[in-house]
This record gives structure tokens, C-alpha cells and sequence, in this order.
């Protein structure tokens, strides 16, 4: 109503950018929406027609919740090293080929490059999300500082 008052906030926390200027592998881990910025890494690597091996985990709540289903099959049927593997939370459709949990630790080394590789890493999804897989990263022999995340939601702060 006119007279309000309005308090505005942000943009607040960082942002992460991948150049593919680089050789090493691309580790992406996504959840819900947070596969947005990483689907624009996975754009630009095909625009560029880069052969940089990559991988994309994304979870999601149900098959109907995939952001960019179509898009992410043609990527990937595209044979250049793009895998992507998916992960529903909710649901364990009949013929689901992927994984029916939360990404865990048994998962990532099913999926991701050895540390040993030196991927670039982003991560991008809920706080809760980001924060967990980050830490199983860590514990898996990752440097914290090559793990990049952008996060969205409550901080518990």
C-alpha cells in the first residue's frame, strides 16, 4: 500500500563461473533448481564443443521434477564425455534406471572423478544439500578450496 515501508536485501553470497579453459575433468552435483547455473556450464561446454569429461549428479524430488530432462538426454546422447546421472528422492518410478535416494557417500564414488584427478568441482542447490555433499567430497579426499558452491534457502543463521 502506498506509505509502506520496504526493506530490500542481496544480492547476497558469491557465485561461481567455469571457463573451460582448462583440462580437467568436470564434476557438477545439482539439486532441485540449483541445476540451472550448472546446465549453463554443460551450454557453454557444447557451444565450445569442448572435450573436457564431464559429469553432471542431479537430484530431484520425482521424474516429473527433472529441470531440463529433454535437454540433459540430448547432452548426453551427444557422446562427447558428458555423463549425467540422476537421482530421485521421493519417488522409484517403474524402469527408473538412476538412483532412488540422497546423494550419499556410496553414490559419489560411484559417480564423481577420483580427488586424485583435481576435477573442478561445483556444486549448487539447497544450503542443506550443497552443504552435505560438499562435506562428502572432503571426507572423500577433496581439497575444500576446489569444491565451488552456490547455495539457496535458509543458512540456519
Amino acid at each position: 500500500m502506498t506509505g509502506d515501508k520496504l526493506e530490500l536485501r542481496g544480492p547476497i553470497g558469491g557465485y561461481f563461473v567455469w571457463a573451460g579453459d582448462n583440462a580437467r575433468p568436470l564434476l557438477l552435483i545439482g539439486g532441485g533448481s540449483g541445476v540451472v547455473p550448472l546446465m549453463a556450464m554443460l551450454r557453454h561446454r557444447a557451444n565450445t564443443r569442448s572435450a573436457i569429461p564431464a559429469r553432471l549428479l542431479f537430484s530431484s524430488r520425482t521424474q516429473a521434477d527433472i529441470i531440463y530432462r529433454a535437454e540433459l538426454d540430448r547432452l548426453s546422447e551427444a557422446n562427447d564425455g558428458l555423463t549425467v546421472f540422476h537421482t530421485l528422492t521421493r519417488e522409484k518410478p517403474s524402469g527408473w534406471q538412476g538412483y532412488t535416494r540422497r546423494v550419499d557417500e556410496t553414490m559419489l564414488k560411484e559417480v564423481a572423478w577420483p580427488a586424485e584427478q583435481n576435477p573442478a568441482v561445483f556444486i549448487c542447490g539447497p544450503t542443506s544439500f550443497v552443504e552435505a555433499a560438499a562435506s562428502l567430497l572432503v571426507a572423500m579426499g577433496y581439497e575444500p578450496r576446489t569444491v565451488k558452491t552456490e547455495r539457496f534457502g535458509a543458512t540456519g543463521g
